[in-house]
């Protein structure tokens, strides 16, 4: 965790925020000698890979058979799915 004044934040703002998402360090701020506030990084971002990555363990088995024929019946003003969709985690 690093510390810094609040007159080194308020000339390095834009420098200090971007340590802040990339190294994802905690910054403590201190007015005349005493901690007055606390940076903390914000929510990481994901890929949609990495945030469906362990879908298939919560999902039951029958899961993608349901939504196959859930979107075949939904009725996409005249575009089809191709039949037979690919299983993504087979390997």
């Amino acid at each position: 965790m690093k510390t810094i004044t609040a007159t080194e934040l308020a000339r390095k703002l834009s420098a200090v925020l971007d340590r802040l998402a990339i190294e994802r360090e905690e910054i403590v701020i201190e007015r005349n000698h005493r901690q007055v506030a606390r940076l903390t990084p914000g929510p990481g971002r994901l890929t949609a890979l990495e945030a469906m990555a362990d879908i298939y363990r919560t999902l039951p088995e029958d899961a993608a058979a349901a939504w196959e024929a859930d979107s075949r019946a939904s009725g996409l003003q005249g575009e089809r799915l191709a039949k037979g969709v690919r299983n993504p985690w087979a390997s």
